[in-house]
């Protein structure tokens, strides 16, 4: 298995860039964190290789929807600056974007966000948390999407 552990460049970047469509209000458009968040994890984990994480920190967002078969394999908690979450999932990435974008039904809104062909990044806000989600094709795991949840205490 093929760990970097600063891989995923593109991701990481991702989290970090405001997005290209907002509604106007720029601090929408904006990560919820923009100094604190960067991705950490290797992001070329496939899902035959993940190892699921099995208990989460207090400003993990426990009940935010992600896609069936999504396995959490690193949280890492920064304290008062957040939770940054990977998963990966088998997936395909253009069903992910959809049930990444109908997390409203539960209680979890997407504020703005930008889909390209290979990745797509919004932000969110419910339920007490606010955060930010980047979405990625594998680029290791053919057929497979890397999911990053950023969130914390709003």
């Amino acid at each position: 298995m093929n760990r970097r552990l600063l891989a995923g460049p593109v991701v990481a970047a991702l989290l970090l860039l405001p997005t290209a469509c907002s509604s106007g209000d720029s601090s929408e458009a904006r990560d919820p964190d923009a100094g604190g968040f960067s991705a950490a994890a290797d992001t070329d984990t496939c899902v035959k290789d993940a190892n699921e994480v099995t208990s989460t920190p207090d400003g993990y967002p426990a009940g935010f929807p992600l896609p069936a078969g999504t396995l959490v394999f690193h949280i890492e908690d920064r304290g008062q600056e957040g939770v940054i979450a990977t998963g990966v999932t088998a997936t395909p990435f253009d069903d992910v974007l959809t049930a990444m974008n109908a997390t409203k039904k539960s209680g979890f809104e997407v504020t703005s966000g930008e889909t390209e062909d290979d990745d797509a990044e919004a932000n969110w806000t419910g339920n007490g948390y606010v955060g930010r989600w980047a979405i990625k094709k594998s680029a290791a795991c053919p057929g497979e999407t890397v999911i990053q949840l950023l969130s914390k205490k709003s």
